[in-house]
């Protein structure tokens, strides 16, 4: 049976997997919701109107709201489906791009109810990330500690259990 942790891992992992494929998708193209899309178009253009230094390298509101989009489904995809370290991978570029979004908002002055979803998603990447970092715990059976080369048991459970005595 998975433990608890694989659980949690394997849920925030799907769910926000999805959640950025459903963003990134809304970024990149209107057909899953006209209004969302023209938004979201109109926010990227006060983005780059807000930092000049985009416009100086060349960076245009489509660009940079078609290159967080393409990420955000590639990166959503990767934590959805593909086992292992990728994931994790995956969980730091989206983290990293909520953080830069977080700090548009901040920048263009929005009100918090407009980037509220942007901070709990980046808060959810943060735990998923942390719970994934984790070391997996051994089972009882196989935590030893090396002394000088030789395995023992660890120390409480080498010892004996209280009342009782240890014969040799």
């Amino acid at each position: 049976m998975a433990s608890p942790r694989t659980i949690t891992i394997v849920a925030l992992s799907v769910a926000l997997g999805l959640f950025f494929v459903f963003m990134g998708t809304i970024k990149l193209t209107p057909r899953l919701s006209r209004d969302a899309y023209n938004e979201m178009k109109r926010a990227y253009k006060s983005y780059v109107r807000a930092l000049p230094m985009l416009k100086k390298m060349g960076v245009s509101s489509i660009l940079l709201r078609k290159t967080i989009g393409a990420l955000e489904v590639a990166c959503g995809i990767v934590m959805t489906l593909v086992p292992g370290r990728p994931k994790d991978v995956a969980n730091f570029l989206l983290l990293l791009l909520v953080l830069a979004v977080l700090f548009f908002h901040q920048l263009v002055g929005d009100p918090l109810k407009r980037y509220a979803h942007a901070l709990v998603f980046g808060i959810l990447l943060t735990c998923r990330l942390l719970i994934a970092r984790q070391p997996e715990e051994l089972p009882p059976e196989k935590r030893v500690l090396s002394v000088n080369g030789d395995e023992q048991p660890l120390l409480h459970e080498a010892a004996p259990e209280k009342g009782k005595m240890k014969v040799s």
